[in-house]
């Protein structure tokens, strides 16, 4: 055998390789492990996802199980100590640089298996060789790559080895909570890294996916694109996956006088984005009126408290320490009307919190919500009141 394997590739055709066979393996994890098994966003054809599984099992070791349990878990328990890889709690460099140690630890519990791993592979492939067996995958890819390409082989090999731990446990778990721009106030730390999502397969749209978890889509944004979507759409035209759910896409009937049970329905759906938009729209603006009203006034000697006070109320409540909170509490009790959006912030909320309250309960106080801030008397927050009576869910696919 040569320097170079059996196929004799050059260095440059071992490269165009590595980009080929890591790509593979990036779609493997977005679409089969993320998207179908984590979060039953979509079916696939046994076939496809057989594919996946030998194919995850060759190059990474992970076991499907695990790895869609300790997402689940990552999920329910965000930025809290329970969350097995937080850079919020465990420091950024703890998590880019040993995302794949805290996976193995995790992967360990098995109270966090049984508790969120259910509806998973438990087949005799699974139970008899994947499972039992998990490195040997690796190590048969490591023989069949040093015969196919010689020495480069090796190294072929170890890139696809770093690959996912870097990028997928690395990269995405701690600089998506840490840097990057956030669509949506979602109650955790979770950012969109690049409006792009190609080089991992869509996951760099990580904000969009905590906001909207159960979507097959990750991009929201017309200028968003996430690559791991297209090969969804691909293989769904190849009758291999079937999309069972995306962001629902709000639609504005113009002139709807009344919130309704479908208003209802398309609020609870879309809550983060309608609070989203209640900042920008009704906060915000009424916000930065105050503040130049007080300062026309020569009531206002420190701008710089106005500007904290206005980035923590803009921010998600739940990222807020509890001194942060309570200083805005604090701070918005001293004018009438920052008082009084505030007020109406938290009773939009409490709507679609009141898991125990029926649908006519629910939709009683929304109707109510509305006819309140109507007669308010602030401009922002009853051009607001439309917006919602007009909601509806639309589906985008």
């Amino acid at each position: 055998m040569s320097f170079y394997g059996l196929l004799n590739f050059s260095w440059t055709q071992c490269f165009i390789l590595v980009l080929v066979l890591t790509h593979i393996t990036i779609v493997g994890v977005t679409v089969f492990l993320h998207r179908c098994q984590a979060h039953r966003s979509l079916d696939m054809h046994p076939i496809l996802s057989h594919f996946f599984r030998f194919w995850l099992w060759m190059t990474t070791g992970m076991n499907t199980k695990a790895w869609a349990a300790i997402h689940r878990k990552h999920h329910a328990k965000c930025e809290t100590p329970d969350d097995p890889h937080s850079p919020q709690v465990l420091g950024l460099k703890q998590v880019l640089w040993r995302g794949a140690e805290l996976y193995r630890a995790e992967s360990k519990n098995t109270e966090t298996l049984t508790r969120y791993g259910h509806g998973t592979p438990n087949d005799w492939l699974e139970n008899n060789l994947y499972t039992p067996h998990s490195s040997l995958g690796f190590s048969l890819l490591l023989v069949l790559e040093l015969v196919l390409f010689g020495i480069p082989g090796l190294t072929i090999w170890a890139i696809q080895m770093a690959w996912i731990p870097f990028f997928a446990a690395g990269i995405i778990n701690g600089i998506g909570h840490f840097w990057g721009y956030r669509n949506f106030e979602c109650p955790d730390a979770a950012t969109n890294i690049l409006p792009w999502g190609i080089l991992i397969g869509g996951e760099e749209l990580h904000n969009n996916h905590h906001s909207y978890p159960t979507s097959a889509k990750l991009s929201v944004k017309w200028w968003e694109f996430d690559i791991g979507w297209l090969y969804i759409k691909m293989f769904s035209a190849l009758g291999l996956v079937k999309v069972k759910r995306v962001v629902p896409t709000p639609t504005i009937i113009p002139g709807k006088m009344q919130a309704d049970l479908d208003t209802l329905k398309a609020l609870i759906a879309n809550r983060i984005h309608v609070m989203t938009l209640f900042s920008k729209a009704v906060i915000l603006p009424v916000f930065l009126q105050e503040k130049e009203q007080q300062i026309a006034r020569g009531q206002v000697a420190d701008t710089s408290l106005w500007k904290k006070m206005c980035a923590v109320w803009m921010k998600e409540p739940s990222l807020n320490s509890p001194q942060k909170q309570h200083m805005l509490e604090a701070f918005v009790e001293k004018y009438h009307n920052l008082k009084l959006v505030y007020t109406f912030q938290k009773n939009l909320q409490a709507i679609w919190s009141k898991t125990s309250a029926t649908q006519k309960e629910l939709l009683d106080a929304l109707q109510e919500w509305c006819a309140q801030a109507e007669s308010a008397g602030i401009a922002k927050l009853k051009e607001f009141v439309p917006y919602i009576k007009g909601y509806t869910l639309g589906t985008a696919v």
